[in-house]
């Protein structure tokens, strides 16, 4: 389990899987509402709102839902998001990058910060760990869209930058202002994603053994569970056998 999959596994891992599922619903319909906002409302002329939609598509929320979002920006009554960024200090020696949509800054860095000490872990400054880090985009698919050489060509012909196949499925990372583009193309020869979006890709991930890893995943649940937190990127690797063990 790596970092950059941490979402999907997780929300594999709980048990909680309705609460869950209406908190992820929340999330994308943010993002959705703030990429109309800031753009255009029409998601084939902005590629932010292209790329939010498509990601509620990937996650079966209904499409009345993502129209609302999308009417919301444009309506009065909508809230004024505003995007930051944290860092901070995991168990293991992991470092995290967590990425908010909040109309509160302060009430967001708060949750934030005691959700880093009170699960082993530091929050940092900005830039204290992002240097580790690269921007990418990011697409991935299901096993069931191809074989690895199959994967493969289709991402060399649409420009990607690099290709990642397991059993569990493809990652294909982009130059993150290629994205649209290579996303697009790859739809086109392999169908739709499973996920398409921005992502902060380790240069070097951290190990994880049994105690680091379960204390990391109590972690990322409550970052996860806070209503402003988007994303959460991490550099660490926890072993198979170790998530077996999780449970």
């Amino acid at each position: 389990m790596a970092g950059h999959s941490k979402f999907k596994n997780i929300m594999h891992r709980k048990g909680a899987q309705d609460k869950k599922r209406s908190n992820l619903f929340s999330k994308l319909s943010r993002e959705i509402t703030v990429a109309a906002k800031m753009g255009m409302p029409d998601p084939d002329m902005n590629p932010r709102l292209r790329l939010a939609v498509n990601a509620a598509k990937a996650q079966s929320m209904p499409k009345d839902n993502i129209q609302r979002a999308i009417e919301k920006a444009s309506g009065g009554d909508a809230e004024d998001y505003q995007e930051v960024r944290y860092e901070g200090y995991g168990p293991g020696g992991s470092a995290i990058i967590v990425e908010a949509l909040t109309d509160n800054r302060n009430r967001t860095a708060t949750n934030v910060r005691n959700c880093f000490a009170k699960n082993g872990g530091n929050m940092g400054t900005e830039g204290s760990v992002a240097h580790g880090f690269e921007r990418k985009g990011l697409i991935e698919y299901p096993a069931g869209a191809g074989d690895e050489e199959t994967v493969l060509m289709a991402a060399m012909e649409a420009g990607a930058d690099d290709i990642e196949s397991s059993d569990d499925g493809h990652t294909i990372w982009t130059d993150p202002t290629a994205l649209h583009e290579v996303a697009g193309a790859m739809e086109n020869a392999l169908g739709e994603a499973e996920s398409v979006k921005l992502a902060w890709k380790p240069n070097i991930t951290v190990a994880m053994d049994e105690g680091s890893a379960g204390t990391l995943m109590k972690l990322i649940d409550a970052l996860d569970d806070d209503d402003d937190v988007q994303t959460v990127w991490g550099n660490y690797d926890i072993p198979d056998e170790v998530m077996e063990k999780l449970g």
